[in-house]
């Protein structure tokens, strides 16, 4: 009997397609093997898994594999390679759709049909689908061979959004969506007079060079022509889900820490440009990798392309596999924003357009190595050549990726082992910087790169100081050389004097002794030299920050976010689903507080399960409390979640976004019949507060006070709307200063309103962890500091050395200066 194999990116998908393709065999059995996913919740496929399950269903009938889309396929012809010769001549790899193939196959399979007749079965299994639906089996369109000159059958444009455009991630996100569709799909910058890409190549779409505010035009061919340009205006609409969860932090003293992973400004001039604060001394040290480089043999012709092709399918399986193994450790150990890195590395390997280029090139009778290099590069050069510095920043990433399969190709490592000292190199490749040790690796000098650059983004949340565009001469430094920057400001110094050396070391001695002294104190209370308590909490977007808060003395979380378990899917998380979660982060909190806060989105971060029409100023529509509101299922199920966990763990709830108090009076309803309904549930010790983020709730804070807790000022939000002042407008960012006396009025009004009330007072916007701004907000009244939680030690600091009553006299005389320049210099 012949044996099946299902290769698959998702093991729950191949699960469910076996288990109905054995509904139909009444009794009788079938070998089906599944090779799916990396492992039962992390999507991607191995070659070496496919093999097995192959090996495991082997008969002398033969085998037929089905597989879904991409690596499946490219997982499978390795496998090929990795059988033995007898065992991999009397399989099949089968086009066949997966779903209707493997019913099909599975059942004239238990029949006893040969594979050759099992195959055709499983191509033939269409034929019914396309007879109900009056399509001749030549009638659908070939979206993969339509020629670019064809007349489109859907066209539409959209606005890029995005503040850096279509970087890495929403590329990597728009590819992926564009190949689950039955349509050839093509984009063109209309802005530049680009010619079109095809929308399912991340490497081409990189290099439309698409920034916020370009025209897109969108086209597509084929069956599902219209489907898909309606969804591709739906991503854009949506801004490609990309998630900001960068939190608030300052630069980390002595680099120890991570810091903001926000890249510096771009730099003007000639470099080192600032790339990761903090002061850098140590010993050069060079790893002794360089972007490796062919030889004239590596460029010789080969004879045999089948080979070739061979080699270059099995190198990128391996590289795939340990950029895998790296994002998952990433995850672990920074979190979920800096392991997306690795995303758009991976969404490379499988770019099918990359990957015909490089076969075509290997059927010419080009080398695996040098067909590799030559399309690769050349996809960086064309990044290389566009305007903006950001998106040119990710050619790096291309050329991370092509430097890890050649050298695999050309049998050499990547990995080197770090020493004590600065490292100096030309680059680094993200998942090399991943590996940094901050207790080994005292710095990092790059004569290339960028300081948006996704090395010097991990750098950074590393906490390992570095700066980079040092230019190439610094390659010349020999190993051993004292060297010493600042990675906050870009001073570099190559074997400097006794008197500069002590400089530097005078600095760094400084902000380790502050650091040391901030973290030795940092799970004590926080109280001013007057005895007044200060609370500092941590704001937290995944279960690492949770850790890290905690680990860094935190007194509680003062804000969670949940968007990123209702962004960037096709349905709404279930109340189990949010309860395990909510449950994970508040657990790694070690029974601290928790301030969970209710989806926080709307016209400007839209849902795709959720339909909103489209509004003109998204930024004063439906978004916070009045999208949930509106979408009443949506924020019982979510309630009613964190009620579950509020029955054990001390939890509070945060309404975003509110303007009005009957929205509150509404939001709260809903909170006392979710713990009426569900028995899981407990009000018991659950606290309630609100956002404080439009100028309206300001002013009229007395009328919210007697139906909360607490309220906590979100000053980024309330900064922008008072000042009319958008966040991420370049051409009025001077404008939007936290420190401007119409904010800290309100922020008096909010603090006046609550004082003597037993209602609460906190800031979570980004201006909590300003060393100037600190005195000025607890001299208006302010209780509680929210911060990102590796500045928690730094801010409780701080607070130690304050007088609240001095504190006072600043801000009243703060409130009567004119502009956010004079309050600046008032706290100078």
């Amino acid at each position: 009997m012949v044996g099946i194999v299902v290769v698959s990116h998702s093991h729950s998908l191949a699960r469910a397609a076996t288990e109905i393709a054995e509904e139909m065999l009444h009794g009788r059995s079938v070998r089906i093997a599944i090779a799916a996913g990396l492992d039962e919740t992390t999507f991607g496929t191995d070659a070496v898994q496919v093999q097995e399950a192959i090996e495991q269903v082997d008969t002398p009938d033969g085998v037929l594999v089905l597989m879904d889309l991409g690596s499946a396929v490219l997982s499978a012809e390795l496998a090929l390679d990795l059988l033995e010769s007898d065992v991999s001549a009397r399989v099949r790899l089968c086009a066949a759709p997966l779903v209707e193939g493997l019913v099909a196959a599975t059942v004239a399979a238990a029949g006893g049909a040969s594979l050759a007749d099992v195959e055709s079965e499983a191509v033939a299994a269409l034929a019914g689908k396309q007879a109900h639906l009056q399509q001749a089996p030549d009638s659908g369109a070939e979206p993969a061979g339509a020629e670019d000159t064809e007349e489109p059958d859907a066209r539409a444009t959209f606005i890029v959004t995005n503040a850096h455009g279509l970087h890495a991630r929403p590329a990597a996100r728009l590819a992926a969506e564009v190949r689950t569709l039955d349509a050839r799909v093509l984009l063109r910058n209309i802005t530049t007079a680009s010619s079109a890409v095809p929308g399912a190549s991340l490497s081409r779409v990189a290099t439309l060079g698409a920034l916020a505010g370009h025209e897109i035009e969108v086209s597509a061919i084929g069956s599902q022509a219209k489907e898909a340009v309606e969804h591709v205006l739906a991503l854009a609409a949506r801004q490609f889900d990309e998630v900001d969860e960068t939190l608030t932090m300052p630069p980390a003293p002595a680099g120890r820490g991570p810091s903001a992973t926000a890249p510096p400004a771009p730099p003007a001039g000639d470099g080192p440009f600032p790339a990761s604060p903090g002061i850098g001394i140590g010993p050069a040290w060079s790893p002794g990798t360089s972007s490796p480089e062919l030889t004239a043999e590596d460029r010789q012709p080969a004879a045999d392309a089948t080979a070739e092709w061979r080699r270059v399918r099995s190198a990128v399986a391996a590289v795939r596999r340990e950029i895998v193994q790296t994002r998952a450790r990433t995850a672990r150990e920074l979190g979920e924003s800096e392991a997306g890195v690795f995303d758009a590395h991976l969404m490379l390997l499988d770019d099918a357009e990359l990957l015909d280029d490089v076969r075509r090139r290997v059927n010419d009778g080009q080398s695996a190595p040098a067909a590799w290099s030559t399309t690769v590069q050349a996809i960086a050069a064309d990044l290389d050549a566009l305007a903006d510095e950001y998106l040119r920043a990710r050619a790096a990433d291309v050329r991370a990726v092509h430097d890890q399969v050649l050298l695999v190709l050309l049998g050499r490592s990547s990995a080197f082992d770090a020493k004590p000292g600065v490292l100096v190199a030309g680059d680094l490749t993200p998942a090399q910087a991943a590996a940094l040790d901050r207790d080994t690796v005292s710095g990092i000098v790059l004569a290339y790169g960028s300081p948006s650059s996704h090395s010097a983004i991990l750098a950074r949340s590393r906490g390992i100081p570095a700066v980079v565009g040092a230019g190439q001469s610094v390659l010349a430094t020999p190993d051993g050389t004292m060297i010493a920057f600042d990675g906050a400001t870009g001073e570099l110094v190559v074997d400097p004097g006794p008197e500069k050396l002590v400089e530097f070391k005078t600095q760094a001695a400084e902000r380790e002794r502050l650091l040391d002294d901030a973290m030795a104190a940092a799970s004590q209370p926080a109280f001013t030299r007057d005895g007044s308590e200060v609370h500092v909490a941590g704001n937290v977007g995944s279960e690492a920050d949770a850790a890290a808060a905690a680990a860094h003395g935190a007194d509680l979380a003062g804000l969670i976010r949940t968007e990123f378990l209702f962004l960037g899917r096709d349905s709404a998380p279930s109340v189990d689903e949010q309860e395990a979660t909510y449950r994970r982060v508040v657990e790694a909190l070690s029974g601290r507080r928790a301030v969970i806060r209710t989806l926080d989105v709307g016209g400007d971060k839209p849902l795709p399960y959720v339909h909103q029409p489209t509004e003109a100023n998204p930024f004063l529509g439906v978004r916070g409390l009045r999208l949930a509101l509106a979408q009443s299922e949506l924020l019982r199920d979510q309630l009613r979640a964190i009620c579950r966990v509020a029955a054990d763990h001390p939890v509070s709830v945060m309404f975003p976004m509110v303007s009005q108090v009957d929205e509150l009076l509404a939001a709260r309803r809903i909170l006392d019949e979710v713990c009426r309904e569900d028995e899981r549930a407990d009000l018991a010790g659950l606290e309630v507060g609100i956002m404080i983020e439009v100028p309206s709730a300001a002013l009229k804070a007395a009328a919210f006070v007697p139906h909360v807790d607490f309220f906590s000022i979100g000053t980024n939000d309330l900064t922008q709307y008072t000042l009319a002042a958008e966040r991420g407008n370049d051409a009025v960012a001077t404008l939007g200063d936290a420190l401007d006396p119409g904010v800290l009025r309100l922020v008096d009004e909010v603090c006046r309103a609550a004082s003597g009330t037993g209602v609460r007072v906190a800031v979570c916007g980004e201006i909590a962890s300003d060393p100037v701004a600190a005195p000025l907000l607890l001299g208006l009244g302010v209780d509680e500091l929210s911060v990102g939680p590796y500045a928690v030690p730094i801010v409780k600091h701080a607070v130690r050395d304050l007088d609240l009553a001095q504190c006072r006299e600043l801000a009243k005389r703060a409130l009567a200066l004119p502009s956010a320049a004079d309050v600046r210099a008032l706290t100078a």
